[in-house]
Order: C-alpha cells, then sequence, then structure tokens
C-alpha cells in the first residue's frame, strides 16, 4: 500500500472506530427510528453526487468540444464510479441513481421525502444551492445544515485531492463498514418491510467496497502525486470529513432519542 494512504488510514483510524461504535445503530429500534435516521440521511445520501459530479466536472470534459483532459487513467476510474453511481439498476432491473434508490427505500418505509425533494425542486427550478444552504430555505436540522455545508466548503475550494479526500475516506471507504452496523439487525427487527432500503444497502456495500473504494484510493494517488503539501490537505480533510459524520450521526441519535421519549408519554 501507497505510505501516504496507509498514513491518512492510521489517522483517521480512531474516527472511523467512533462512526463504527456509534451508539445511533443501537438506537434503531422500530421503524420511526429508522424514518429519523433516513429523513436525514437522505441529505448525505444527495450532497455525496455533489462531490461525485464535482470530481468529475474537474477531471473530464464534459462540454464541446471535448477535450482530452488529465489522465486518461483518472478519467476511466471517476467515470466508471459515476455510471454506478449516477445509473444503477434498481430492484425492478430499471436504471436509477443511488439517491433514487434511497428515496425508494424511504417511501417504502414511509419516512418523509417532502423536505429534500422540495430543495431538489428548487435546485431544478433555477435556484442557487449556494443561498439554498446559507438561509437554510428548508429549514433543515441544525446537524443536518451542517453537514451539508461542510461538504459544499470542500466543493466550492476547488482543489480536486482535497475533494477526492473527501470522497475517498469520508464516504467511498468508509461506507461498507459504517453500513454492516445497520444491516446486521434489519431483516431481525423490520422483517419484509425494507426490501428497498436492504438492497441500496447491499449495493453499496458490494459496489463501495470491492470496486469504488479501491478505485478512489487510485484516484488519490493520481492526483496527489509526490507533492507532499496534498498528501497532508488530503489526510486533514479525511480527518474533518469523518467529524462531519459523527456530528451527524450524535444529530440523528439524539433525534431519535426525542421521538421515542415523546412516543412514551403519548
Amino acid at each position: 500500500m501507497n505510505p501516504h494512504i496507509q498514513n491518512i488510514k492510521d489517522s483517521i483510524a480512531p474516527y472511523r472506530k467512533l462512526l463504527l461504535q456509534h451508539p445511533v445503530y443501537q438506537q434503531l429500534r422500530h421503524i420511526d427510528d429508522l424514518k429519523v435516521l433516513m429523513e436525514q440521511h437522505v441529505f448525505a445520501v444527495w450532497d455525496f453526487m455533489a462531490l461525485l459530479k464535482a470530481l468529475q466536472f474537474g477531471l473530464t470534459s464534459t462540454n464541446a468540444p471535448w477535450m482530452p483532459i488529465g489522465s486518461p487513467k483518472t478519467r476511466r476510474l471517476i467515470n466508471e464510479i459515476v455510471l454506478e453511481e449516477e445509473s444503477d439498476m434498481n430492484m425492478q432491473g430499471e436504471p436509477a441513481s443511488h439517491y433514487e434508490m434511497y428515496l425508494d427505500a424511504m417511501e417504502q418505509c414511509g419516512a418523509d421525502t417532502t423536505q429534500v425533494k422540495r430543495l431538489i425542486a428548487r435546485l431544478l427550478a433555477g435556484y442557487s444551492h449556494k443561498e439554498l444552504i446559507a438561509f437554510n430555505v428548508e429549514q433543515l436540522e441544525d446537524y443536518t445544515l451542517e453537514f451539508v455545508k461542510s461538504t459544499f466548503e470542500i466543493i466550492h475550494r476547488g482543489a480536486l485531492h482535497e475533494i477526492a479526500a473527501a470522497f475517498t475516506f469520508g464516504r467511498e471507504d468508509l461506507i461498507p463498514d459504517m453500513f454492516r452496523a445497520i444491516i446486521a439487525d434489519l431483516d431481525k427487527n423490520f422483517p419484509g418491510k425494507l426490501d428497498s432500503f436492504h438492497y441500496y444497502l447491499d449495493r453499496h456495500v458490494h459496489l463501495d467496497e470491492e470496486t469504488h473504494s479501491p478505485m478512489a484510493m487510485q484516484m488519490i494517488e493520481e492526483l496527489c502525486g509526490e507533492n507532499e503539501k496534498k498528501w497532508e490537505d488530503a489526510k486533514q480533510v479525511a480527518i474533518n470529513s469523518l467529524k462531519a459524520r459523527i456530528a451527524l450521526w450524535d444529530g440523528i441519535e439524539q433525534g431519535i432519542k426525542n421521538r421515542q421519549l415523546a412516543a412514551a408519554i403519548r
């Protein structure tokens, strides 16, 4: 393994451990608890796609006339990941992005998709994502808003090695282990009610662990090369990305506890 990659992995290990052992997983005792998680986590699914597209825009030619931008190897890596994240096959064997699969899973279990769909509708109507986020037009929970802000701060800085670090160490390399914690009790706690979510999680574990994570690691190596400053930047972004995820999980855990308390009082 590239020693710089190993250095980053060693540096983020304590934060990965906190995430993989986070108590939020133990709170998922009722389908209504899972709804709380999904209604907030969907924004992380959405802004993941923003990281992905920022990399594609920076590493490939996306306009006419076409030009051979960057390394052919890196172009292929990012385009392969985009293909499966943006147009994978859903449970019905039809093309769908992983964001759209997540919405399907939310709707199957009865989670409210109104907030995120309204945000997307505003974007499609031409509203600026910067203003929507800055003024919190959709009134996201504070912890969810801060997570989304942290993602777009990285994107707006425009440093591809930093975007790739957030994408690789904060998402692609993390998600398989993190989602196993959810999958473990899913069928036992909610038999037959979460087929779409189970499929979404299985696709993530399969694609991220077997193909996307190794590809993303190669992309980091290509982008940082022998530049020590870039490797240090990548390490700090990786750490900050995991800290942001921990804060999101903390907020969701408290949201679930609030729901449970309200249900007990009723």
